[in-house]
């Protein structure tokens, strides 16, 4: 596989648009006809099997009119790039229907990238032009309830699947339209698989998964596409069933496997710019809803300080996460973000609170072969002066580079007994279970 200028390797020729491309002068031209004899509306109410049989018969139907010589695989593309600009999302559709690809990125027409086992690939998917992006971006939106216009150039919006969507438009995106899609994993990675693939080894998921039982407040902090939340679900499923979780996300993306969860969702505003809900109403709101425990699946901005309240006032346990590069940059963030709450409270101030609210960063990491891992597991242990004093209990060590270009790796204990193991007393949890293999409820 060559890599290119940019670093982005060139995709598999099994991934995109196939080989023999359908005629594109000719694709356009059935779909154009096909727009004006079909009442397109009124397909996408109908079920998707029935919508597609009827698009495929009169395309079939069109060709046949059109373009009767047309046979075998090139007919068969022809068919089904135009079923895709229809029902689907055009040139796309053949990169989210690979269960292998976790993200799509369009920067341009001939500028298509995908994201596979965490490595970008530069993808043999094309665009006619600007406007065709544009027309795909409209069809993506449109069902959302979601304005894309000069007057709202960008989107920030959650798919039926799950999947999360964030389309920029010129002048703000330069050259062309922009279309970033994050594709919802529909299987859940528990933490057994997380162990399996190397992600962080048995003795740290068990000390994990008495922390969680023990109700310690934890943080997962890393970078984009790190694994925070995959992070975030795996540690879920040691809540016990018999406690009331409320869970706040901006997008909805959780997928808690407990019997009793509220999901709250953040609500952009409406085309009056009114009616929206922010991540900081719901967290308000989720303390009068009786919770046992607070989920928020990202924590941005002046929500914070009311996270370290709920925290601070009963509701143990709690789980969110942060993008920062380490466990000291997680609790620097925490701090900027109460500043963003508008209260004038001196910077001591807000670091007791996070040091008394804050019991574990757990850091995530995406390497640079792709594959993503635990390299802290941190304790936030106290104050010491004005600074919050924090020590590593778990440390990933690089040691080589393979010869298969994979991260070689170990993470071990680093001896240092947490202040908060008395916590595991309290809440009936064996020391062992750092010690022994994870089994999950």
């Amino acid at each position: 596989m060559i890599a290119s200028q940019d670093n982005h390797r060139t995709a598999p020729a099994t991934i995109g648009r196939p080989t023999s491309d359908a005629p594109e002068q000719l694709v356009v031209q059935v779909h154009d006809r096909l727009i004006k004899d079909l009442d397109v509306p009124r397909l996408h109410l109908q079920p998707k099997q029935e919508a597609r049989r009827l698009v495929e018969a009169t395309i079939n139907e069109l060709l046949a009119e059109m373009s009767p010589g047309i046979a075998g695989v090139t007919k068969q593309n022809v068919i089904r790039e135009v079923s895709n600009e229809v029902l689907g999302f055009g040139p796309l559709q053949p990169l989210l229907d690979d269960k292998e690809v976790t993200e799509v990125m369009v920067n341009g027409p001939t500028e298509v990238f995908f994201e596979r086992q965490g490595v970008l690939y530069l993808s043999s998917v094309r665009f006619r032009d600007s406007q065709h992006i544009r027309r795909i971006a409209d069809r993506i939106v449109a069902p959302l309830g979601r304005r894309l216009d000069e007057s709202s150039p960008m989107v920030d919006a959650r798919l039926p699947d799950g999947s999360r969507v964030n389309v920029v438009l010129p002048p703000i995106a330069v050259s062309s339209p922009a279309i970033t899609i994050r594709k919802f994993q529909s299987e859940r990675f528990g933490m057994d698989d997380l162990i399996r693939i190397g992600s962080l080894t048995e003795p740290a998921a068990g000390f994990l998964r008495a922390a969680v039982a023990s109700k310690v407040n934890i943080i997962i902090s890393g970078g984009t596409g790190s694994g925070k939340t995959t992070m975030l679900n795996a540690l879920s499923s040691f809540i016990p069933d018999s406690e009331r979780l409320v869970t706040i996300e901006d997008p909805k993306e959780l997928q808690l496997k407990q019997n009793h969860v509220v999901a709250l969702e953040a609500r952009p505003a409406g085309v009056n710019n009114t009616g929206a809900v922010t991540q900081r109403d719901l967290v308000r709101n989720a303390l009068r809803m009786r919770p046992d425990r607070v989920i928020i699946g990202e924590v941005r901005g002046a929500e914070a300080f009311d996270m370290l309240q709920a925290m601070n006032t009963g509701h143990e346990g709690s789980i969110t996460t942060i993008h920062a590069n380490t466990p000291r940059d997680a609790l620097s963030r925490v701090e900027n973000m109460v500043m963003m709450a508008g209260f004038d409270l001196p910077t001591r101030a807000i670091r007791e609170q996070v040091a008394s609210a804050l019991h574990l960063v757990v850091q995530v990491n995406r390497m640079v072969d792709g594959s993503r891992r635990v390299t802290h597991i941190t304790e936030v242990a106290s104050m010491e002066g004005d600074m919050v004093a924090i020590q590593d209990l778990f440390l990933f060590e690089q040691r080589a580079m393979g010869a298969d270009q994979r991260v070689q790796g170990q993470m071990e204990r680093t001896g240092i007994r947490p202040h908060f193991y008395d916590r595991f007393a309290r809440f009936g949890v064996s020391e062992h279970w750092v010690d022994r293999p994870v089994q999950v409820a």
